[in-house]
Order: structure tokens, then C-alpha cells, then sequence
């Protein structure tokens, strides 16, 4: 099959906050090769990823992702990679590349897929995938009151585990992170798993960010994502040494395979966790979770938009028994649940299961593309570059 088109959906609720929340808006991307189609999704900023896919060349290996893609053939996996070495050495000057890429290398996953009649995972040369044990991912209340409503609503949803992050927390003084950690604890109750994201707050001040151990630790948190700049590894690694009562986690900023190897090998992180919507797809994430694997760090998915993310980021570890945990969002904007027809749901024991259909297995909506859709068109010199497709 020879791909013939890449189009780019840059889907938007009518309102965008600050806060951090990434399904406020969405970059869809649909592939089509063979008379078949794909569907994936970048997780970055959209009108910088499309920019990213049809930009003049700079030079030579400052080239538009589409130079690297369209006309390729997509026959197997080993296709796939093929095409992303491509697009790595003709973008390596193009730094929102990868991001671009991501969405990209999903649908082609997902039309393989579909024109093999197999599950992405199996694709991947996995046989039996295991059960995941999804947590609620949702955003630390504005009081610690919200914090407990959140633990009590999330439990009576049927999740074991819930993670916190981002909002005020690291904000203010630590009595008020303490006050929000026993809210959480409270909410979830004894038996609940207690995951903590600082998202970054202190930089590299390892200080400040020990002086929320006592807490976390004495509400039994199993990790603390994100305390640090993403490539403060020697703050990762020293925050660490600090504690044997949790792990700290990170990794979803990591943009290629590389900087993942790093934050395991010199940030000593005991869970790493990946967005294949940022680290070039599901391809350079399954490279992640072997690595992983073989040094003893636990993977972890990073997921905070849509289903069809969702069930792309659980596939490069889909036969790890070990690394059960994964990241399930609850409380995403409209969009996200409206932009695909069927989504993935526990089971009665608070568990989650991949899709069994070929491919990725989830249907995008294309009546969320009409309604949530933002018209682009981009032109250089009177030339348009790119237009919204219908």
C-alpha cells in the first residue's frame, strides 16, 4: 500500500483555560493508503504540529514531515519503522517533528491493523495481552475538600487507584499540600493506591520538594510524578536517594527514545511513563517499556485526552504482567469523549482489557470532527500549505 494522504484535523472546545488539561483541544490525524484508513492523534500544540508537516525545508535536514511520508509504502511493521528513521534524520532540525510524527505513526498502526484483520498489539508480536489496572487521572481539587470529593467519586466509579496532580499543589506553603495529601488519602481510604503530580513545580530545588516526603509518605503514596524539570535528572535522581517509601516517576516529556533511556539510567526513576503522542508513537514507546523492563523500572502509560490515545498508549506494554497500572482519564472535556464513538470500560473488577478489533480498535466520530472543528489554512507567499479538509 502506498500512503496518499495525511490530513489533520485541529479539533477545540469553544473555551480554553490555563489549566492543565490537555483535552481541552485535540490534533486528529487520518491516513489513508491502500483505500483503507488510519486514525491517530498528536499530543502537542495542533497548529504547531500541523505547521510542523508542511513547512518550507529549511534545509536539508530541516524538511517537512511530509516529505518523509506521503508516497511511502505501508506494507508491515518494519515499514513503519523504516518511514520514522526517515522522518527523524530529514526533521532532526524541526524540533516539533516528533510530536507531528506521533499521531502520524499511530494511524498507520491503526491501518495496518485493519488491513492485516489483527490488534495493533499483535502487530507488535504480542499474543496474550494482560489486564491493566486503570487510575483515575484527574486534577487536584482548588480545597482540600474538592481533593476528597474527588477520591470518594473516583472509588465509587470502581477505581483502586486515583492519581492527583497539578493545581495548587507545590503552590503554596507545604501545610497546604499535607492538608491536600490527607484529603486524598481520606477519599480513597485505606486500601486505596495514591499516586501524586507535582507537574514540574520546583524546577530542580530538590529542597522544597523534600519537604513534602513526610506527608506523602505517611499517606502511603506510591509515587511522585514530575517534581522536576523534565531534564533535571540529577534533581530526579537525588530526590530519590531520599526516600524508600515511594518512587518517583516521570517521563512524559520525553520526545524520543533517548531521553527516556536517560531519565531510567541517570534520573534512577522507578516508573517511567510514556506519551505516544509525544515520543514518536507506539513504535519508539514499545523500545521504552523493553528497556524498562530490563532494568527493573516499571512502565507506565501517560493518557490524558481521548480513547483512541488511550488505547494506543496501552499497547507497547500490553504483555507486561508485571507493570499493571495505567492511566485512565476521567473527568476530560466534551471533546475528548465526544470525538470517539465507543471507549474502553472496566470490568467488574476494576480492570481494563485492550480491544480485541484490528487496529486500534476505537471509532472517531465524524460528527465531533464538524462540531469541535477549527478552520486552518496556512500560506506562504500567497501558496496555501495546508487547508482543513472536510
Amino acid at each position: 500500500m502506498k500512503i496518499d494522504d495525511v490530513d489533520f484535523f485541529y479539533l477545540s472546545m469553544p473555551e480554553v483555560t490555563t489549566d492543565a488539561d490537555g483535552s481541552q483541544d485535540a490534533l486528529v490525524v487520518r491516513v489513508v493508503a491502500g483505500g483503507r484508513v488510519g486514525w491517530g492523534e498528536c499530543e502537542a500544540s495542533p497548529l504547531v504540529s500541523i505547521a510542523a508537516y508542511v513547512t518550507p525545508m529549511s534545509h536539508g535536514v530541516c524538511r517537512p514531515v511530509r516529505d518523509s511520508v506521503l508516497g511511502e509504502t505501508i506494507d508491515k511493521p518494519d515499514d513503519i519503522r523504516r518511514i520514522a528513521a526517515k522522518v527523524a534524520y530529514n526533521s532532526m532540525d524541526l524540533l516539533q517533528a516528533p510530536h507531528t510524527w506521533s499521531g502520524i505513526e499511530m494511524a498507520l498502526w491503526d491501518l495496518l491493523g485493519k488491513a492485516r484483520g489483527e490488534p495493533v498489539y499483535k502487530l507488535l508480536g504480542i499474543e496474550r495481552p494482560a489486564r491493566k489496572t486503570p487510575y483515575a487521572s484527574r486534577l487536584f481539587g482548588n480545597s482540600p475538600d474538592e481533593t476528597l470529593a474527588g477520591a470518594r467519586e473516583s472509588r465509587a466509579a470502581g477505581f483502586r487507584a486515583v492519581k492527583f496532580g497539578w493545581g495548587p499543589f507545590g503552590t503554596g506553603p507545604v501545610q497546604d499540600d499535607v492538608d491536600h495529601l490527607d484529603a486524598a488519602r481520606e477519599g480513597l481510604g485505606e486500601d486505596g493506591i495514591l499516586l501524586v503530580d507535582a507537574g514540574q513545580i520546583w524546577i530542580d530545588d530538590v529542597e522544597a520538594a523534600a519537604l513534602r516526603l513526610p506527608a506523602l509518605e505517611r499517606n502511603r503514596t506510591v509515587w511522585l510524578e514530575e517534581p522536576f524539570h523534565a531534564g533535571a535528572l540529577d534533581a530526579y535522581a537525588a530526590l530519590g536517594a531520599r526516600t524508600d517509601k515511594l518512587k518517583i516517576a516521570g517521563g512524559e516529556a520525553a520526545h524520543d527514545v533517548f531521553m527516556a533511556r536517560h531519565l531510567i539510567d541517570f534520573g534512577k526513576v522507578g516508573f517511567i511513563q510514556i506519551d505516544c503522542g509525544r515520543i514518536g508513537g507506539i513504535g519508539p514507546a514499545r523500545q521504552v517499556a523493553e528497556y524498562a523492563a530490563e532494568r527493573g523500572v516499571t512502565y507506565v502509560n501517560h493518557t490524558f485526552t481521548t480513547h483512541l490515545a488511550l488505547s494506543a498508549s496501552l499497547q507497547p506494554y500490553a504483555d507486561l504482567a508485571s507493570d499493571t497500572i495505567c492511566e485512565f482519564p476521567v473527568t476530560p472535556r466534551q471533546l475528548a469523549i465526544d470525538l470517539t464513538t465507543n471507549h474502553l470500560k472496566l470490568d467488574s473488577n476494576g480492570e481494563l482489557s485492550l480491544p480485541e478489533e484490528p487496529g486500534l480498535g476505537i471509532d472517531v466520530s465524524p460528527e465531533a470532527l464538524a462540531k469541535y472543528r477549527v478552520d486552518v489554512e496556512i500560506k506562504v507567499n500567497g501558496k496555501s500549505l495546508f487547508k482543513s479538509p472536510a
